[in-house]
């Protein structure tokens, strides 16, 4: 959080919301509550009782209440011993685990901060008091469930959220930009075009894609895959599956294991087990949940020279990740997800101008999608200095990438971020966060290193000298995930997508059953010079099909009545106009075709 002070006021919010709930709810228990982006929360145990949106007023009032009183922020400190007994005797359960974990860690005393006559176990720091607070800069948001300690196993809380920002006017505009960013929420969007589902039948996370929306997957993907060959890349195709020794291997079971589903038995037949006295055990594969190690072992099923590098591999493959049920949201949170992939192996005197390569293309596919690549913000991740035995590689191979990265973005121009002790384990990384049109970041591109899988599954190459070298492996995923991407191009147009990525490009409107044969006729027309169409010929009114027509976000509306049969004038209304154009047959086909190909 930038504003330190804004962080202190929102977590002095949080203490006053706790204060006035316990006024409220003598018995409610307290667990935490801390600052957040946008304001604070703090969890409650409320037992039998149920509070909902009703109750807001009623807080609010309360909070606002302690507020004019213009309250100090009183500090103390108990040993941990009183402590715990003050918290026992209150019954305050989850405050008698947070301080025996205090106490675990050697912790002799914990501070309060007392408000009037409520106190609550905390480290602060708080404002002085609460005239500190302004009343009109907060709001309550919504209340939701949460695990204690965020354990799926441990109670389910009551977590009540507020937002607070430093003036009621910014308060305000955040409030609009929400309003604005739930009309363009991917899920609401998704359902009004019919483009995807998600169906507890087939599997939380697990999206479905309509007609419409396979249509829009397929002609991203065909761009991705159109761009890549331009660049230099080579396509791969791996499994969904592999042996559970290649994650063993790659070290994807070890540190990635509770987020990988259980391995799948394939074990023999009763008759093949009567066959076999031997009786071997199953074998055991796992859903993929990373494309990594399939590119290497396709790198290793022949031997390189240096003159193989660089090798280029991309791939569009689908990876499987449990995530908890809490954390699943529409497409931007999945347990199924196509990575657009690649992996760059190359040569130390490649590195520098593959990394430039990679951070061009990047920045030219984002412009072809309609962003604005001077908002992209771009972190570079860097290991930290007091714990080196925890990253692999060596210390010369750490200092050649990251110093490598740091050039190349500099000479880029990309106007970036050092965060040190962010970097994976296995190496350093340039990371992109796109911003949509209402200044939301969203984590796509990465750009990675990795100094792990080369020496798991010991990469080499045979240098201009005869001698065997370990080549450098680069990670590259330029939209981190299709799903993803895809519901940030949906939120980003507000699902008035562009007409080349558009699933339905021309929709024609028959005025009544004469006409449905000519509609017919031009619409095979469109098609034949590849421009995607949709007829409708219901038996509805023709304002009821202009009405469907533009909440579809249709590019193109085409009303054919006896006017346009029989002439090759076509009236031509375009998205968001009231109004209709006059235009032939023969160029506006050539305008959508432009417009198409100019993406191909």
């Amino acid at each position: 959080m930038q504003n330190k002070n804004l962080e202190i006021i929102r977590h002095s919010g949080a203490h006053i919301l706790a204060a006035s709930v316990k006024e409220l709810w003598p018995t409610a228990k307290l667990a935490i509550g801390p600052a957040t982006d946008n304001g604070f929360y703090y969890d409650f145990d409320f037992g039998e009782t149920k509070i909902n949106e009703e109750n807001f007023e009623e807080i609010e009032k309360k909070m606002k209440h302690l507020i004019k009183q213009n309250l100090k922020f009183e500090k103390f400190e108990l040993s941990v011993s009183e402590a715990l007994e003050k918290e026992k005797s209150a019954g305050e359960k989850y405050k008698v685990a947070l301080i025996e974990d205090l106490k675990k860690e050697g912790r002799e005393n914990v501070s309060y901060y007392k408000t009037d006559s409520f106190e609550d176990l905390c480290s602060g720091p708080h404002v002085s008091s609460t005239k500190e607070i302004k009343a009109e800069t907060f709001k309550i948001d919504k209340i939701a469930g949460a695990y204690w300690r965020g354990n799926e196993n441990n109670k389910m809380l009551t977590r009540i959220y507020v937002l607070m920002f430093a003036s009621k006017e910014e308060l305000g505009e955040y409030l609009k930009a929400r309003e604005e960013a739930e009309k363009r929420d991917h899920r609401k969007i998704g359902k009004e075009l019919n483009l995807f589902h998600i169906d507890e039948k087939v599997g939380l996370g697990l999206p479905l894609w309509h007609p419409k929306g396979a249509i829009l997957w397929r002609l991203v993907e065909d761009y991705w895959h159109k761009r890549h060959l331009e660049d230099g890349y080579d396509l791969v195709r791996s499994p969904h599956i592999g042996n559970r020794i290649l994650w063993e291997t790659s070290g994807h079971w070890g540190f990635y294991g509770s987020s990988m589903y259980p391995p799948l038995e394939v074990g023999q037949t009763l008759e093949e087990q009567q066959q076999n006295e031997k009786n071997d055990s199953p074998e055991e594969y796992l859903l993929k949940p990373m494309n990594c190690p399939f590119h290497i072992q396709i790198y290793k099923n022949s031997p390189k020279s240096y003159r193989d590098l660089p090798l280029r591999w991309a791939e569009c493959g689908t990876v499987y990740r449990y995530e908890k049920k809490g954390e699943l949201s529409g497409l931007t949170r999945v347990r199924g997800f196509t990575q657009d992939d690649a992996h760059i192996i190359c040569r130390a005197d490649q590195v520098e101008e593959e990394l430039k390569r990679v951070v061009d293309f990047t920045l030219s596919i984002f412009q072809a999608f309609g962003f604005d690549i001077t908002l992209i913000n771009v972190y570079l991740s860097l290991r930290g200095l007091d714990n080196k035995k925890k990253y692999a590689g060596s210390d010369e191979n750490w200092e050649f990438a990251q110093n490598t990265l740091r050039k190349v973005a500099k000479e880029k121009n990309l106007s970036f971020v050092e965060e040190e002790d962010e970097a994976a384990f296995y190496g350093p990384k340039l990371h992109f966060k796109l911003k949509d049109v209402l200044g939301r970041e969203w984590q796509c591109s990465t750009l990675q290193f990795d100094f792990n899988l080369p020496e798991r599954f010991d990469m080499t190459y045979v240098n201009k000298n005869s001698v065997t070298e370990r080549p450098y492996v680069l990670h590259r995923a330029l939209f981190g995930s299709f799903e993803r991407f895809l519901a940030l191009l949906i939120e980003h147009y507000a699902g008035a997508l562009p007409v080349w990525l558009s699933p339905t490009q021309v929709k024609l409107l028959s005025v009544n059953e004469n006409h449905m044969d000519y509609c017919q006729k031009l619409g095979d027309e469109f098609n034949s010079n590849g421009i995607r169409v949709e007829i409708d010929n219901s038996n509805e009114t023709v304002g009821n099909k202009i009405r469907k027509a533009v909440q579809e976000k249709i590019p193109y509306i085409l009303v054919i009545g006896d006017k346009e049969l029989k002439s090759e004038m076509l009236s031509v209304r375009d998205r968001g106009a009231q109004d209709t154009r006059e235009v032939s047959k023969e160029n506006f086909i050539k305008e959508i075709k432009d417009t198409t190909l100019a993406h191909r």
